[in-house]
């Protein structure tokens, strides 16, 4: 299907060539915009195939430049009446981080490029490493010192360069740049600094409304860089735009940690735009993001949905582990972060018990084995 590159703040377009990052004109984040004028097949869902790539139809990368390891179409499972999670965690890498590196590599090998990099909290490093392993194009994967072992060892298991540097995920994006300005030939594929990412998180979106028929009153997402939650946003629009969909029925909950909620303070606060959060720490490090990059965006959907933020303390993101391993499920920190949400809106009246809710669980809590132990 045909399509654009408009940015997502001053609405410029650009052409879809390569090493597109974020808009030349405001820096605002670029979103892949398909053609109004063509009108879906009746069978454009590839039913055989059970991976994202089902939807390769509303998916830019040309057929033969798709990397895949089979990362997609996971299961949403039923914690108990009115309440269901999506395990993002069956993903090859384990996280949900998958879905964008598939896209987002598969562009990269379509436009000739032979050497990405990403400035990352961890679970996106190692995701991107491999993939860029699976395509055969060189990665440079820069993380904090405090990032989690397992993700030093999946980009080490790739055979990427892995750059470790003092401080939190900011202090890694401004070594990216610095590792951009000295060599061009580096292309950056950080979160909501290239477009292609998020087209493969928005899969999720199609996937829930696939699986279930019907979208859900809630979706509770754990937002540290926001990828996943616009994401999602961005498929059930293009489901309305094509005529899937009448109306859009769903609020989206953005989950933080008390330890950095940047998205919480700005959406308490009414403003648009995110302050960086000073000194964030949290036990789960997707979580801590001082200040997302795509922070409008995620305000935005917040607003559009009509939904809310959150934010939880870690000792009940800890407990929501504990409780969901009682019901057979171990939970990623994040992910878990949700189900304490939930616990903390149903208590507060802002989401009523009847209401069908979905949980995003981000990644595998066998990452996070070290968690349990706190």
């Amino acid at each position: 299907m045909d399509y654009v590159l408009r940015c997502t703040r001053c609405h410029y377009v650009l052409p879809t060539i390569p090493r597109q990052t974020v808009c030349p004109r405001c820096q605002g984040v670029l979103f892949v915009e398909f053609s109004t004028d063509r009108e879906l097949p009746s069978d454009w869902i590839s039913v055989a195939d059970p991976t994202l790539w089902r939807y390769a139809l509303v998916l830019p990368p040309e057929p033969r430049f798709r990397i895949s390891l089979g990362e997609g179409f996971t299961p949403i499972l039923t914690l108990k009446k009115h309440l269901l999670l999506k395990d993002e965690g069956r993903n090859p890498t384990g996280t949900f981080k998958a879905r964008g590196a598939a896209l987002a590599i598969s562009m990269a090998r379509q436009f000739g490029i032979r050497h990405v990099a990403t400035a990352t909290a961890g679970n996106a490093g190692g995701a991107a490493a491999l993939y860029a392993k699976a395509a055969g194009i060189k990665a440079t994967i820069i993380m904090p010192r405090s990032a989690p072992e397992v993700n030093r060892l999946e980009v080490r298991i790739a055979g990427a360069r892995l750059e470790l540097v003092e401080g939190t995920i900011i202090d890694a994006g401004q070594r990216l740049a610095e590792l951009c300005r000295a060599d061009s030939t580096i292309f950056p594929l950080s979160t909501m600094q290239e477009p292609y990412r998020v087209e493969g998180k928005k899969t999720m979106g199609y996937e829930i409304w696939e699986q279930r028929h019907a979208l859900p009153e809630n979706i509770i997402y754990p937002t540290g860089g926001g990828t996943g939650l616009v994401g999602i946003w961005k498929a059930f629009q293009e489901l309305k735009q094509f005529g899937l969909l009448e109306k859009i029925p769903t609020r989206m909950f953005a989950v933080q940690s008390t330890g950095c909620a940047p998205v919480v303070r700005a959406w308490r606060s009414h403003k648009e735009v995110c302050e960086p959060w000073a000194s964030p720490t949290t036990v789960a490090p997707g979580l801590c993001v001082p200040r997302p990059y795509g922070d409008y965006l995620i305000l935005r959907t917040l607003r559009e949905s009509r939904g809310g933020a959150v934010a939880v303390p870690d000792g009940g993101i800890l407990k929501a582990m504990r409780e969901l391993g009682h019901r057979g499920i171990v939970a990623c920190p994040e992910g878990a972060a949700t189900f304490a949400a939930y616990q903390q809106l149903v208590e507060d009246g802002t989401i009523s018990p009847k209401d069908e809710t979905l949980l995003l669980m981000t990644g595998s809590g066998y990452k996070y084995l070290a968690s349990y132990q706190k």
